[in-house]
Formats: structure tokens, C-alpha cells, sequence
């Protein structure tokens, strides 16, 4: 709790520095809605939420706590269930997409998301099994690359009976496969993108249950400087929107507050990373933090060690997967991590969705599946309602519209009111700390509640 509170007092000071400059406030969270009344369970969140504003994605977001909270409106469950009683007549089978890398070096999370999806989906026919509405999942392999997305866009959105799309992983295959959603006017809910330009790019299709990078670049500086107490970083990233988007806003956040950058580089590196290596021992920081996913770290990060560079190690939630150590080994142990995501484990009231992903593929939920599984109940909730006031099937710009109009909803990973942007009115941050032996057990170090820029 102590450090919680030193990440939010920081924060929260800078955003007071700025508002004295011109900066504004954003909204506050919303309260504990009612528990459910139906399967799948999706209660209520436990933690009491901290609040925070941020300032624009341009500079280092800060936060600063606002207003009263608003009372939310319940369960996703208990909102499809409504909505599907003013269902008339026989709407037959819809599709709901995902687009995530189901093969390739990012595959295991990819998977979970697809998995996710497919598991929110299943279930939510069950609770609609005499409703006279049911719903299929098409999986697309993007393989996490943007030409890839791209093409699948293109046939999702040629697909007709495709009413909403779950994805993606990484946030420059769904930059590049965000045009051809919305030309079609269908509703992309994200799981996992972090990138501002998700919702500031125009996009008015794009929605995310997930923080932003503009936000979480900040939160890991703080920790860095105040928490690990280094004074020097080494900043490396992998080129992509992501990686390199959220390296920027570590990067601008460490030079307004005095941590010194002593290199700032992109490689598209996954073996060798001799020539990077390098110049970092010699330059021999307190901390390298690498922007990129798990399938690079990993290796970089062994490497390091094994030229014996003693830095301290950090990234953002592209490295939260056990596939990390696997690559990595001992050389990851007790490094941390800030995420958007974290296990399964952090969430509470995603108990049963636990235990219903093992049983269902045979191993554990891995970060961003629970998310998936709350995007594709969001999808179903915005179809049902579209379904229900059009009388019948909808069309993706009535469901879209349905979409814009959800109220403050509880999944299995928080509660869901998006902004006008398709941001989430109030974002989960998390810090976490590595344990080589068992992931799901990595050690809860900070968890932050804090507002989108506005």
C-alpha cells in the first residue's frame, strides 16, 4: 500500500503543477455496482478504486483526483439479459470476429485472447439459449503483423454476419486493420491495445477495455525513479506503434523529472543483441527498459545478463506472459513490470473464468484472456440492444450506436463506461513483480485506478 500511495502522490502532483498551467480534469470512477444474478459469474470489483486525471497524450499524462463517483449500472450478464427480453421473434446466429496472433512468437498470448473470446461467447449462448439469439466466434490469425490484419480486416468486413470484432494483441495490427472497420462501420472492442492512437486516430469504431500507453509509460517511470530508486536508463524498443509509442512517453516522462536517458534505440533484433549489448555495458545504467513484447525481452534480457550487465530490468505489460521466462530464465527473477492486463490471478472476480479456461483447453488463463472474454460480452450486450430496439437483426451501424450507448457495465476484469473517444472512463494499472516459478503468483506491487487524457 505504501508504495501505491508514493506512485499516486507523484502523479498526482505533477497534475497539479500543470493545472496550474491550463491542464483539466477527466472522470472519476464509478461505484461497486450489484453483484449478478446469472452465470457466468461477473461481480462486483473487491479493491476500492483510486482515482486520477490525466493530461494530454502529447506530454506526460499525470493524475489528480476529481469529483464524487457516479453509481454504475450493474453486470454485463444482467445487462443482456435485460436487453434480451425486448427481443421479438427468431435473429438466428450472429458472428462476432477476433483478431489476434494465433501463430508465431506471440502466439500464446494471441491464443488467450482468441480462447477468451471463444469462452464468453459459449457461455453467453447459454444464457440466451431461449432468447432466439445465438452467437459464433470467427478467429483470425493476424500473426502480429499489421499487413496481415489488414487483409483479415478486409474479409471480416466483407462478412456480413460479422457484428463486432474482438482484437487485437498488438496495437499496429489494429491501427493498420482500423480503416476497414470503420468504413464498415463495425465496433472493434480491444482486449489489449494500448497505443493512444487507438482512440485519438478518428476511428469512432474503436472501443478498448484496457489502458493507454501515454498513461502507463508515466506510471513506470514513477516506480522507476521513486520505487527502484535509479537514476540512470538505458532505453531500448522494438520499432513497432507499441513498443516504441510507450518507450516515447517513459523516455519524456524520465527527462521532465530529472532520470537520465543515457541512450534511446529501436531494433527489430530477435537473436543476437550483441550490438546493442554493447554500448550498454559501457554505458552501465541503473535500469534498461525495454518497449516491446515478451518474444524479444526475453532474449535481450538473458543476453544481458550473460555479458554481465547487472542494470536492473523493466518493461510494460507486452511483457506479461510466462513465455517470458521460458526465453529468459533466472535472468528476469524479481524484475518488474507495469500492465494494463496482469494474471488472471489480480482479478478477483475472475475466479471462475480461472477454472472454466483450464477446464476448457487444458492450462491457464494467460493476461489479456479474461479482458477478451469481457470484450465479447460487450459485443454480445451492444448486439442484443441494437437486435432488440431494431426488432430484429441490426445492422453494425445500429450496433455500433448501441455500443456508444452502454452504461457503466461490470465484467470479471472491472466495470466498463467508454468515453466519447472509445476509451474507458477509468483505467487499471498495475505494477507487478516477476516469479520465475510460477507467473500467476508474480507479487502485486502497485495497482493504480487513473482517468484517460482527455
Amino acid at each position: 500500500m505504501k508504495r501505491s500511495l508514493s506512485i499516486l502522490a507523484l502523479v498526482s502532483l505533477l497534475a497539479m503543477l500543470l493545472a496550474a498551467c491550463g491542464g483539466g480534469t477527466a472522470a472519476q470512477p464509478t461505484a461497486a455496482p450489484p453483484e449478478p444474478t446469472a452465470a457466468p459469474p461477473t461481480e462486483a470489483p473487491t479493491a476500492a478504486p483510486t482515482a486520477a486525471a490525466t493530461e494530454a497524450p502529447t506530454a506526460a499524462p499525470t493524475a489528480a483526483p476529481t469529483a464524487a463517483p457516479e453509481a454504475a449500472s450493474g453486470t454485463i450478464v444482467d445487462y443482456v439479459g435485460e436487453a434480451a427480453a425486448g427481443l421479438s421473434g427468431e435473429i438466428g446466429t450472429i458472428k462476432i470476429a477476433s483478431q489476434s496472433p494465433l501463430s508465431g512468437g506471440q502466439a500464446a498470448l494471441g491464443t488467450g485472447i482468441r480462447n477468451g473470446a471463444e469462452l464468453g461467447i459459449e457461455q453467453a449462448n447459454a444464457l440466451l439459449k431461449d432468447a432466439g439469439i445465438q452467437f459464433e466466434l470467427a478467429p483470425f490469425d493476424d500473426q502480429a503483423k499489421p499487413e496481415v490484419g489488414s487483409a483479415n480486416a478486409k474479409n471480416i468486413a466483407s462478412d456480413t454476419d460479422i457484428l463486432c470484432v474482438v482484437g487485437h494483441l498488438n496495437s499496429g495490427v489494429a491501427l493498420a486493420s482500423l480503416p476497414d472497420y470503420k468504413n464498415a462501420s463495425l465496433p472493434m472492442m480491444s482486449p489489449a491495445n494500448t497505443n493512444p492512437n487507438i482512440t485519438e486516430g478518428g476511428y469512432d469504431v474503436a472501443f478498448r477495455v484496457v489502458g493507454r500507453d501515454d498513461v502507463q509509460g508515466t506510471v513506470g517511470e514513477a516506480f522507476a525513479r521513486e520505487e527502484l530508486g535509479v537514476k540512470s536508463v538505458y532505453i531500448i524498443h522494438d520499432t513497432t506503434s507499441y513498443g516504441q509509442g510507450v518507450a516515447e512517453f517513459f523516455r519524456q516522462a524520465a527527462e521532465a523529472n530529472g532520470l537520465e536517458v543515457l541512450g534511446f534505440e529501436g531494433t527489430e533484433e530477435k537473436s543476437d543483441f550483441s550490438a546493442i549489448l554493447t554500448p550498454i555495458l559501457a554505458a552501465n545504467p541503473d535500469l534498461i527498459y525495454f518497449g516491446g513484447i515478451y518474444d524479444q525481452a526475453g532474449p535481450l534480457f538473458r543476453q544481458a545478463r550473460d555479458r554481465g550487465i547487472t542494470a536492473q530490468f523493466l518493461g510494460p505489460d507486452g511483457l506479461d506472459s510466462p513465455d517470458l521466462v521460458k526465453l529468459a530464465g533466472d535472468a528476469v527473477e524479481g524484475m518488474h513490470y507495469t500492465s494494463v492486463a496482469a494474471p488472471v490471478s489480480q482479478f478477483p472476480n475472475a475466479a471462475q473464468f480461472a477454472t472454466d479456461y483450464k477446464a476448457a483447453y487444458n492450462g491457464d488463463a494467460p493476461p489479456f484472456s479474461a479482458q477478451a472474454y469481457d470484450a465479447s460480452h460487450l459485443c454480445v450486450a451492444a448486439i442484443v440492444k441494437a437486435a432488440a430496439d431494431a426488432g430484429g437483426v441490426p445492422t453494425r451501424a445500429q450496433v455500433l450506436e448501441a455500443m456508444k450507448g452502454l452504461p457503466a457495465l461490470t465484467g470479471i476484469t472491472g466495470t466498463y463506461k467508454f468515453n466519447d473517444k472509445g476509451d474507458p472512463e477509468l483505467a487499471t494499472y498495475f505494477v507487478l513483480k516477476v516469479n520465475v516459478a510460477d507467473w500467476n503468483a508474480n507479487e502485486l506491487v502497485t495497482r493504480l485506478e487513473i482517468a484517460p487524457p482527455e
